[in-house]
Order: structure tokens, then sequence, then C-alpha cells
């Protein structure tokens, strides 16, 4: 593949996309050379960039760090007078590769697996919705779980939900632009990366889309001055006492998590129609309404009392179950070992033979307020989770699985069979599920303490964890994959563990989540193989990203990963230190040169002894080695840590850990390659 321009002819090498998938018609997107710089390209749509690679630096782009963790493909960016391009080769001629543009935007690097006959993912970008400009369309909100929204008072229009997420918002009811009762108001967001507008204003040196016009004055006259102006879509008024106001449609608003410090609050114009007007002179309405409301609440009351002493007397399950808000956390039992029936319908979980909970629609939109952004909790790998509350003041962990997510009905049903059928105080509990609706949401007991990651990389939880509740963790973590490889009646491969994943009760016991991935190994076997290789990158095993093959050691290898960033409080993935790619290299280099106390994270000084510290190192590294066969067991794993008279061997050199500093022949000035290890095969979340 050639990908640059001739400085003799004009001509222009790119990339371009079909026009959908069964036909190879040029379609919207494009990758050439960036007009603006020579060592860069943009991802174009018509005329209009919506993403960049970065600059090269000698190893790669700088915005697909990817490619610097590779030893298949030798990039390489090369110019003279003559011309300028991108390409790369492979080391082994064997392999067979691709590099395509997708139809959806996105470039994608694949290698064909033989064993498996499948295109198995590389790396592709760019890798979140959100970073391709204006790829929700105006007036709408993009979130970090790969999912596009209409703002309040705005609806998706046919185009919209034909093309899905590039389509456009309508809105609901027009702007009247007048005074007195019928006056515009504004609805707050808060959370959110300010948007661009359509409109540039005068004496604005923006080009179009262009940011907002900015003033000075006080929140109230902000406010004001938006609403005297007909073309004004939203204000914003910040600490600086600065007015911001945007003109005509709204572009690339974020929809960020509340802990996010750039975090801001934006007011989006609407009609007075999509707020309550109060009384007014609708008074007369409640007269009539209120008597018919409390007739309809009897009836109600006297429906549900029946049936459930008809129920009750049949010694069948109460139908209010149904009702999430009824339900009763400390009283639930989780499901028994039956698996969904087989039916017709094979989105459908049956009642027949389980005690499974399964909620209606509405009462789980109740319960979290209609899935509210306050209520919001995060965003998992599939979709955004939020907390419910029950009418008895408790409250569950509601995972809305995104209709865009690559968890689908399967995966649904395999995290949904496979909790059910585990019970360990270091697993998270189901309590049950929704399927009305075209919907997939999954209820869990509510972790008050969200993730573990948050409070090791996160800036606001900085000195929470100390040495005793970082040992309680690991333990909790190794006992929970100790039970699922060992002690449950099913051998189970987690194949997704991560900081994410792991979820904190009150007390800071951890329990792990998340078993969309996970799979069940039968009878005596100890491994398989699959052909689509799934995870995140930087926790997959070698075995399994390069071959697809997972086994228990698979899971070990994650452990070790993230037995490493608890010790250090760093992220593997993106952690550069002194020629050192990622955190395994950088510890494996530590503990080389005899140097291995300088990874602890520093908020633990003073509180671990040398000798301990080196021991959990010394674990963590066992776990990460090569050979999936070198690695140890869980039950092995669980001894090293528990019991300080467990010999332990010598650790083999880790995989992933000889990416070093690339430098280029100075006798070839615009020449660069980058040869270092392998990236983790991974499939967009």
């Amino acid at each position: 593949m050639k990908l640059g321009y001739s400085k003799k002819t004009g001509k222009v090498w790119s990339l371009t996309s079909w026009l959908d998938e069964d036909d190879p018609n040029k379609g919207g997107f494009e990758v050439k050379i960036d007009s603006k710089t020579s060592n860069a390209f943009a991802l174009m749509r018509g005329n209009e960039t919506i993403w960049t690679t970065g600059s090269w630096n000698g190893k790669g782009f700088t915005l697909i760090p990817e490619m610097r963790l590779n030893y298949i493909f030798n990039y390489t960016m090369y110019s003279d007078e003559n011309e300028t391009y991108f390409s790369y080769s492979l080391y082994n001629y064997d392999i067979i590769t691709r590099c395509i543009l997708h139809i959806s935007g996105q470039i994608r690097q694949s290698s064909w697996l033989e064993s498996t006959q499948q295109w198995n993912l590389y790396w592709s970008q760019p890798r979140l919705l959100c970073e391709i400009f204006n790829a929700c369309g105006p007036f709408s909100s993009c979130s970090s779980s790969d999912s596009c929204l209409c703002l309040r008072g705005f609806y998706p229009s046919e185009k919209r939900i034909i093309q899905g997420r590039y389509g456009e918002c309508t809105r609901r009811n027009p702007l009247t632009c007048g005074n007195g009762d019928n006056r515009d108001k504004f609805f707050r967001m808060n959370n959110v990366r300010y948007p661009l507008s359509s409109i540039q204003q005068i004496n604005s040196s923006n080009p179009f889309p262009s940011g907002p016009q900015v003033s000075t004055s006080d929140a109230k006259t902000c406010e004001e001055a938006c609403l005297n102006n007909c073309s004004c879509s939203a204000y914003a008024y910040n600490t600086s006492r600065h007015c911001l106001r945007w003109f005509g449609d709204l572009f690339d608003l974020q929809q960020l998590e509340a802990k996010d410090t750039s975090a801001r609050t934006i007011f989006i114009r609407l009609a007075a129609s999509e707020f309550d007007n109060g009384r007014g002179d609708n008074e007369y309405l409640w007269i009539i309404a209120i008597p018919i409301v409390l007739l309809v609440l009897l009836s109600a009351s006297f429906i549900v009392f029946w049936r459930r002493k008809m129920f009750k007397d049949k010694g069948e399950r109460d139908d209010t179950s149904q009702d999430i808000l009824l339900f009763d956390v400390e009283m639930s039992i989780t499901t028994s070992s039956r698996e969904f029936s087989d039916t017709d319908n094979p989105g459908k979980l049956t009642r027949k033979d389980t005690t499974f909970p399964l909620f209606s629609f509405a009462s789980v939109s109740e319960a979290t307020e209609n899935f509210s952004l306050e209520n919001k909790l995060g965003e998992g790998g599939f979709g955004p989770v939020y907390m419910g509350k029950l009418l008895n003041g408790q409250e569950v962990a509601v995972k809305r699985l995104s209709k865009r997510s690559r968890q689908g009905l399967e995966e649904l049903k395999n995290e949904t069979m496979l909790i059910a059928k585990l019970q360990h105080r270091n697993l998270v509990r189901l309590l049950g599920c929704c399927l009305e609706h075209g919907e997939k949401i999954l209820i869990y007991e509510f972790m008050p303490n969200k993730s573990l990651d948050s409070f090791l990389f996160g800036s606001n939880n900085q000195g929470l964890l100390d040495w005793g509740t970082r040992v309680r963790i690991i333990e909790g973590i190794a006992q929970g994959l100790l039970y699922l490889h060992q002690y449950s009646r099913l051998r189970i491969i987690h194949r997704d563990l991560k900081a994410s994943n792991i979820l904190l009760d009150s007390e800071m016991n951890p329990k792990i989540s998340d078993f969309g991935l996970a799979r069940m190994l039968g009878g005596d076997r100890l491994q398989a193989n699959t052909n689509r290789i799934v995870g995140t990158y930087g926790y997959m095993s070698p075995e399994y990203a390069m071959e697809g093959l997972f086994s228990i050691k698979s899971d070990v290898f994650s452990f070790g990963v993230l037995l490493l960033e608890i010790l250090s409080g760093k992220k593997n993935t993106g952690f550069y230190h002194s020629g050192s790619l990622n955190l395994i290299g950088h510890a494996w280099a530590l503990w080389e040169g005899d140097r291995g106390g300088e990874l602890v994270d520093p908020k633990l000084k003073d509180q671990v002894s040398y000798p301990m510290l080196l021991r959990y190192i010394h674990v963590a590294l066992l776990c990460v080695q090569e050979m999936a066969a070198d690695r140890p067991t869980m039950y092995q794993v669980v001894s090293m840590l528990t019991n300080e008279l467990t010999v332990l061997v010598s650790p083999k050199k880790p995989a992933f850990s000889n990416a070093t500093s690339t430098t280029h022949d100075s006798n070839q000035p615009a020449t660069f390659s980058v040869n270092s290890v392998t990236v983790s095969l991974m499939e967009p979340r």
C-alpha cells in the first residue's frame, strides 16, 4: 500500500471507502495526505476534514499509538524531491494482511488467520465515534459509549433513522422568539464539551463552523442576550464571567463523564411548550384530572392486590416481581443453573422452570428516572450504566446495552447465564434483566465505589488506596478468578479482566464484573480457540491475541498486568518510560536492574516493606511470561500471595517487553521505520 502524492505531477495516492458493504463504488470517506503538512494524513468526508493521524514521529503517527507496538508490519514514511508517501511491508511475507477504510469512516488494519479462516483486527482508528467531527449531526450529543442521542426537544429525522449515527435531529416544536408566556426557555445540560455552531458571527475570524461568540457580562444578561437574538441556539456562562453564545445549528456536542475536569454546562434554547407551564389558564384541567387520577389509582391498586393474591394461592411467583420498584435486593435469590429454554424467538427469555427475574422496561425506566444523566454511573464497554432506586430505598446498577453495541443478544445471554450460575463474594451479583421493546438491560447489585480504575488512575481519588486496601483487592481478585477456573460448576475464562471491570463495594472489597466475553470450558478441556478475538488492548495474552487461543492462562496473564497496575498506579497501555512502551517492559527493566522498588506507586511510600513489594512484583512477572505453559495457575498465584513460604521460581522474559526507542539513519533523512513489539489484537468496543 502506498499513500501520498507526487511532487512532479500532483497525483495523489489515497484510500477510499466503499459505497456500502456490497458496493465497491467510491463511498463518502477518503484518507489522503494532509494538505497543511507533509507528514500526516487526514480522514475526509467530502471536502471536510473529520480526523487526522497526527504527525509522523519516526515510529508511527502520533494519534495511532498501536503502530508503535508491532513486529509484523514495518511502517515507513518516505520523502524526496519527487514524492512523499507512506507505506508498509511485512517482516514475515507468509502473513496475509489488509488495510481498508470501512464504510463507517474507520481505518482498519487486519491479518488473515488461516486456522480460523477469518480476518483478525490489529488496530482501527479513529477508535471513538466522538473523535470524528460532526459524527452525530446537528443538535445531537455524542457519548463515550459510541452512541448518538438527540438533545431534549429534538427527535431523529427519517434520514437519521436510515443512516444511523450520521443523520439529523429535528426540533420538535419551533422556537417562537416572542415574549410573555410563550417566550422560549433554556434546558440545562451538565458535563458537556462545548459545541460548534453553523452561523459565523460578524467580526469572527473562525471559519465555518465557528465557536461561540464571547462577551463579558453577568449570567442574567447573558441569558437575555441569547433570548433577544432569534438566531441564538444556546448560551453558557463560565467562571471567568464570560458569556458564550452559539448561533444556528449546534455541532460536536459531547457528553462527558461527571468526573471529567473539562466538563462544562450549557443551556439549550427550546420552545416554551417543551416545559411545564404551571397553572395559568389550564388550572381548570386539574379539577377534572385529580378525581380521574384517584379513580385510576384505586382501580389499579385493587387489580394489583387481586393478582398478587391469585398467584400466592397458586404457589407461584408474584407477578409484581416484574416491577423492579417492588424488588427486594437482600431477599433476592440468584437464578438456578437452568439455561435459556429453546424458543422460536431467539431473543426471548422464558420463565419456564426458572426463577430468574425479568423486569418490565417501564419500571426500570422509572427506577433510573428515565435513564437521566444525573443517575448515570459511567460507560461500560457495551453501553452506559445507571443507578436505579427502588421503593424500599435500595439501589441497583442498570447496564443498558447500546443498540449499536458489539455486545448483541448472544453476549447478553452468555453474561446472564454465566453470572446467574456463579456464587462468590468476589463476583458481582446479577439480579435480573429486561428484554422488552428491543432493549437489552442487565440489573446488578449496586457498587457504591464504582470501579478500580477510577481509584488507580483518577486524579480525584489519590491517596484512597493504601497498601492494605490494595492487598485486599489483589487477593480478592485472585480468589474470584480461582473460583471461576477451578471451583465453580463450570470452568470459566473471563477474557476481559481489567481495572474497569473490577467493582468495589462500600468496604472496598473487589468484585469481578462484565462477563459478556466470558467462555465456558466443558469437561477436562484446558483451552479453546475462537475466530472472534475480542478484549481490551494491553490485557490480552500473546497466544490469544495472535492465534485466538484462550485458556485459564489467558486470565492469568491479564491478572499479572492488573497486578502491575495496582502496584504502580499506572496504566499498562500508553505508558512510556526509559524506552519502554508499556508498563510490562518497564517493570521487567527495573527487575533486571535490581531496581524493582522504583515501580511502586509514590503514594505508598513508607507503607510497604521492600521484600513484600518485590514478592508481589515477582508474582506479577511470573503471570505475564511469554509462554502460557510457564505461567502459574490461579491456585498457585493465590498460594504465592498468601503464603510467604512458597518458593518462587525466576520469571522468564515477559510478553510485549521488547519495545525500545527507535532511531533512524542520518544518511536517509526522510525515511523512517519502526520495528518493535507486537500489538495486542483487538476489536473495537
